[in-house]
């Protein structure tokens, strides 16, 4: 074909023509194209040249980051264009151009590199009084609850009742409150012996009488309930009463008892079943109330962390396959000592540490109600079932970091160091029980929520080399709550943040709930400091906790064209006062859901009006329905609005294909910093809420189509797949077979929020400039142009 083209241009063959005019205009095109196509999205032979895996210092000098022939590293930047709208692809996803390009032509080339860990065996004293765990690495006990000291020999009563005094016989309320037997070891209330079910729980509202009026009902906390007691079948009664006759009918038993602690199912509480525990132990010890008790040779808050008596063959996947190293003057009479290994992985490499069981396990296995602060809780058959508690992705989170192939036990080739405070077990427990109290913090939750981060924070610095080091810039915290990391101490604030509400406080500069015990302004600025919730150079948003049951994954309503969406917009939420049982708080969501139902309200108030612009098409409603999911896949445009903080409403859009109406002003919503969601969702500032209908009118069809593309592009990166996985897991080696949920989420793909999160990491290893300024010598899998960014 080259000599076809050639001939057409010798002298000999030259006619002023039209055909070959169009065969050179044809010729221009094709080249023309071919360029423009592969050029942008194939690195070119210079590329391949510079593809060096070696060591490099992160402050490498110019002359360090030659490829190797005399030239600079190639311009990423130049090599591979953003589109028009300033967004890059990668694993099918528009991210931000800078962030996209380095991981489609670094994060994809990443290789192994040989990472050296040790497996720890330093003895605790007393082996723990077998009270406790003994983190191998610190040499120090991790006592159960109820149990303190060096050995855990020291005894922590943990009280029900607060002290009682002459008009409060059992102090003041509390949600511990207790009648009868308190459990002090985790403060909660039970039957007790002299009963017939001595082991079953008494919640404050069975064992105190109720006062009732005609639509509420209000615990009287000086009055025992005396008839919960009754061995009279005829007296509604709860700690003798057989569950077989109750179900029978043939004796009666108080309506307002029930089964709030984990551990129990079935009306009477009669089933024992699986506690809730991190990881339910890594099948390497016993979850006892929340509180992992590892088997011998193994510790962690999940029993994943091996030692030198552990089976290689029971490692867990993230340290193997492994060459063990062992010392040539082992005293093999010793009863642990430390081994190294060598495990070949891929950066980023996560530090977890491994802290005191009050900022975890503890929380755990002291709740008060079982389904909160945990994404799962277990049926009478020990079957999973998952929560629809938002501030389950923290727990996700954890799990997912603790079994991943990129976590490291070498806090020295670490890249990163994950905190785990679970913010959410402590706020949802605040002022539940005395030793949650609230006396100190002036009744506001956040203030005893940041004083547990501080004491993490005071912990790993004390026990720990690793935070001076970059002065906690590599650490990460995940504040799960409302507002998200408004109220962190000031000592961690260069730390990475993850979050789910993401207020730079470029306009709302103060706290946004309308729920008091949450607001963080009259926190002391000697606590907190002077800094915003959010900085988007450092922190990220996280997708809240959602998971559709089996049923709903199947319908993949997410995936219904435009045409098949008859609803133009859609929410369905808490309006505010002017809606029967709506909240009563101006402050509520700033205002604007308020002003969203005075605008486009579809469902009367209470003096039965609707929205000035009301329309057939919109729908704008505070009226709960059983079809939401079904309702949201029928809608074009979905609202994104805030409540006491962050909802869970990007999530619901996302999840079910429809285009995110965000109206929330300097505010964040999950990866919104680092994905690019020109294409994705319509912001629309505050002062033009009352225009938003015309606004979506206005966008055509061929916008819409390709917005809902990229929605479902995105969709997979708000599930917890791997968490979800690992349950999966957990589950078939218990029954041998996998439920619905689990067949649905195995034909998922793997770009989950875990594995998102791990590309930003990954990304900011190489690109965050702090990074520049710390001399360090790692091997990293990578070509040398990804090392140091040298765009």
């Amino acid at each position: 074909m080259t000599r076809d083209i050639l001939n057409l241009f010798s002298m000999k063959n030259l006619r002023c023509s039209w055909y070959l005019a169009a065969t050179i205009a044809l010729v221009v095109a094709l080249v023309s194209i071919v360029h423009m196509v592969f050029f942008t999205l194939t690195p070119s032979y210079e590329y391949f040249k510079v593809v060096s895996y070696s060591t490099i210092s992160s402050n490498a000098s110019s002359a360090e980051l030659t490829n190797g022939f005399g030239k600079a590293a190639i311009d990423l930047k130049y090599e591979f264009p953003a589109d028009l709208h300033g967004a890059h692809p990668y694993k099918g996803t528009p991210w931000e151009a800078e962030i996209g390009r380095w991981l489609a032509n670094c994060d994809s080339l990443t290789k192994d590199v040989n990472i050296s860990e040790t497996l720890h065996g330093n003895d605790c004293k007393n082996e723990c009084s077998g009270l406790g765990v003994c983190n191998l690495e610190l040499g120090q006990c991790r006592c159960f609850q109820g149990y303190t000291g060096d050995g855990c020999t020291d005894i922590q009563e943990l009280e029900c009742n607060y002290p009682r005094s002459n008009n409060q016989p059992f102090g003041k309320w509390v949600a511990s409150m207790c009648s009868a037997n308190c459990d002090k070891t985790r403060a909660l209330c039970f039957c007790g012996e002299g009963t017939k079910y001595p082991h079953r729980p008494l919640p404050h509202t069975c064992g105190f009488i109720i006062n009732r009026s005609s639509e509420t009902f209000r615990v009287n906390s000086i009055r025992v309930d005396q008839d919960v007691f009754t061995t009279n079948g005829s007296i509604p009664g709860w700690c003798n009463v057989d569950p077989i006759e109750a179900y029978e009918g043939k004796v009666k038993f108080k309506e307002e008892c029930h089964c709030p602690y984990d551990g129990f199912m079935g009306r009477f509480c009669e089933v024992p079943v699986q506690y809730v525990c991190i990881n339910q132990c890594s099948r390497h010890g016993q979850c006892r109330g929340g509180f992992c008790q590892c088997d011998n040779g193994w510790y962690g808050a999940d029993c994943s962390t091996p030692s030198m008596i552990s089976s290689i063959g029971e490692w867990p996947s993230w340290l193997r396959p492994s060459r063990v190293d062992v010392p040539h003057n082992i005293d093999f009479s010793e009863k642990l000592f430390n081994l190294n290994v060598v495990v070949a992985k891929k950066r980023p490499l996560i530090y977890i540490y491994d802290l005191p069981p009050e900022f975890n396990s503890l929380l755990l296995e002291g709740r008060q109600y079982k389904g909160e602060c945990v994404n799962r809780i277990y049926d009478e058959n020990n079957a999973t079932i998952w929560t629809q508690y938002l501030y389950g992705a923290q727990l996700a989170i954890y799990e997912s970091l603790l079994a991943s192939p990129h976590r490291t036990l070498n806090g020295e080739e670490a890249d990163f160091f994950f905190v785990p405070v679970l913010d959410s077990c402590i706020i949802s427990g605040a002022g539940f029980s005395p030793h949650l109290s609230l006396q100190k913090h002036m009744g506001l939750r956040s203030s005893l929520a940041l004083e547990f981060y501080k004491n993490a924070y005071n912990h790993i610095v004390e026990q720990y080399p690793y935070w001076n080091r970059s002065s906690g810039r590599d650490h990460i915290w995940f504040f799960s709550w409302d507002e998200g990391a408004c109220y962190a101490p000031k000592e961690i604030w260069n730390s990475m943040m993850l979050v789910h509400w993401g207020n730079t406080n470029t306009k709302h500069k103060h706290s946004t709930t309308a729920y008091w015990p949450d607001n963080w302004d009259k926190i002391s600025s000697n606590r907190r400091g002077i800094h915003p919730c959010f900085d988007p150079h450092k922190d990220l948003v996280l997708p809240a906790w959602k998971l559709h049951d089996a049923d709903v994954l199947k319908l993949k309503l997410w995936t219904r064209p435009r045409q098949k969406r008859k609803t133009l917009f859609y929410f369905n939420g808490n309006l505010g006062s002017a809606y029967l049982n709506g909240r009563p708080e101006p402050l509520y969501s700033m205002g604007i859901r308020q002003k969203l139902a005075e605008e486009f309200g579809s469902s009367p108030t209470k003096d039965g009006k609707l929205g000035k612009q009301q329309a057939e098409d919109v729908i704008v409603t505070s009226v709960s329905t059983d079809d939401y999911d079904l309702e949201l896949g029928n809608s074009v445009f979905c609202g994104v609005f805030p409540g006491d903080g962050w909802s869970g409403r990007m999530e619901d859009s996302v999840l079910q294909g429809c285009i995110p109406v965000i109206i929330q002003d300097g505010i964040f919503l999950p990866y919104e910093n680092v994905l690019n969601y020109d294409n994705v969702v319509v912001r629309i500032p505050e002062e033009e809420l009352p225009n938003m209908i015309n606004i979506l009118r206005g966008i055509n069809n061929t916008k819409i189509d390709l917005m809902q593309a990229n929605v479902q592009k995105i969709r997979q990166r708000f599930l917890y797949r791997d968490c979800v996985i690992l349950e999966a897991e957990r589950q078939k080696a218990a029954f041998g077979y996998l439920d619905d949920w689990k067949v649905e989420f195995l034909k998922l793909m793997e770009n989950d929020v875990t594995t998102t999160l791990i590309q930003v990491l990954h990304y900011k290893l190489h690109n965050d400039p702090w990074r520049k300024q710390v001399g360090y010598n790692k091997k990293f899998g990578l070509p040398n142009q990804c090392v140091v960014n040298t765009n």
